[in-house]
């Protein structure tokens, strides 16, 4: 079993990675500056409403008034975002994925995305500034309002240079991306190989899931430009369900905290698998297309489909000489989920190349496998001599969730049949 061995960081280096905690006193001063901005937003509100009672606000004081709050707020925004984005960027991980109050701009928060973020919450300041000096445009000057609208200007055309700088950079990310993932070449034992021998699976007409392989021959600037509605729809989920859509009350048997725990798709960026094993009918393809999209929303890009279609799928690629070719295009996505294991015998040869998918994928990217039965009991309908290594390489970083229970559909079908009398 190869083992990864980490190289001891040298003390000077980790000493110098350590000082990045000196920024965290920082942070909490910005937390003390928001304070100030809360009393300070509830002390013009208070008096706002104080001169609105006493009917000595006029029709301009209460607009400023309000452009002043909405100001208030803003900065306040700004605050949050280089508290929050800063902190986790260039200090240390909070570990809020999956979390349900996470904000949307933090799944994907990193330095370019933080620039941007900045950039545009700046230019929403300076606009409501605007705002507030030509709504009092009689007791502004013109001199004002001229500097006024050109600093405006310049944040805009800041933040619109930075946008577009922020693109280049994040392409030569998603080009290095798989570098970073680079894995020795398997060495697999000769009896874990395919037989040459072995019947070959005979591949269908078309190719199994159509857009997922466009979304893999799509280039790096249409990835990019993808956003997470674009990953979940490419993913080819047979369905859309959240993790929190999961009714935890049905099953009998269900470990919660190890869900939860897989919710925060840490297993995603350490290259892990999980496999969820019970009946049919329990929510297992559930759990796993809702940490699919999940993981689509926090940039990742993620695959669906049965072991099935996956068998069917290499199958057509080894049919066309380009089997290696396959297995490193999907090192884009950093999940691929397969379903139903269990459900329909494979053969020999199917078996084979399901193992080449696993051994391949081994600590270079994640697995979500769902089955009616433990990898331990996969002998039962796979084939070959290749089941043994696929359940090693599959278990070695995986955890395991079991569901069991009566299947929900047949207990919403029976239900529905009681309701008619039937």
């Amino acid at each position: 079993m190869p083992t990864v061995q980490n190289t001891p960081m040298p003390t000077l280096g980790y000493a110098l990675f350590a000082t990045r905690w000196l920024q965290a006193p920082l942070y909490f001063g910005l937390v003390a500056a928001q304070g100030v901005y809360v009393y300070k937003f509830f002390n013009e509100l208070w008096v706002l409403l104080l001169r609105c009672v006493s009917g000595r606000a006029t029709e301009t004081y209460v607009m400023l008034a309000v452009l002043k709050l909405v100001d208030v707020v803003m900065i306040a925004n700004l605050l949050i975002m280089v508290i929050v984005g800063g902190y986790e960027t260039f200090v240390s991980r909070i570990g809020l994925q999956g979390h349900r109050d996470q904000p949307e701009w933090l799944s994907h928060v990193n330095s370019n995305v933080l620039k941007v973020k900045l950039a545009t919450a700046i230019v929403g300041i300076s606009s409501v500034h605007l705002l507030q000096m030509f709504v009092d445009v009689h007791h502004t000057s013109r001199h004002a309002l001229l500097w006024g609208t050109v600093i405006h200007m310049a944040f805009i055309v800041s933040a619109a240079i930075l946008a577009y700088m922020s693109g280049p950079m994040a392409r030569r990310a998603e080009r290095a991306h798989p570098a970073e993932r680079a894995h020795p070449a398997e060495r697999a034992h000769p009896a874990e190989q395919p037989s040459p021998e072995a019947p070959r699976v005979t591949a269908p007409a078309a190719t199994p899931f159509p857009a997922q392989r466009q979304a893999l021959d799509a280039g790096p600037p249409a990835r990019e430009a993808a956003g997470a509605e674009d990953r979940v729809r490419e993913a080819g989920f047979p369905m859309r369900r959240l993790l929190e859509e999961f009714d935890e009350s049905h099953p009998r048997v269900y470990d919660r905290e190890t869900v939860a725990r897989l919710g925060k798709l840490d297993f995603v960026t350490a290259r892990q698998n999980a496999v969820f094993v019970g009946p049919p009918g329990t929510g297992k393809t559930h759990l796993a297309v809702g940490l699919g999209v999940r993981a689509c929303q926090a940039g990742h890009r993620v695959l669906f489909a049965t072991a099935a279609e996956w068998a069917a799928r290499l199958a057509g690629a080894r049919a066309a000489g380009r089997l290696a070719e396959e297995l490193t295009d999907l090192d884009a996505c950093s999940l691929l989920i397969v379903d139903e294991v269990g459900y329909t015998p494979l053969d020999p040869a199917a078996t084979a190349l399901l193992f080449r998918l696993v051994a391949h994928r081994y600590e270079r990217g994640s697995l979500i496998v769902t089955g009616d039965r433990p990898p331990a009991r996969w002998d039962e309908v796979f084939a070959g001599p290749s089941v043994a290594a696929m359940v090693d390489r599959l278990g070695h970083h995986a955890e395991l969730v079991r569901v069991d229970g009566d299947s929900y559909r047949t207990r919403r079908a029976t239900a529905a049949w009681a309701e008619r009398g039937c």
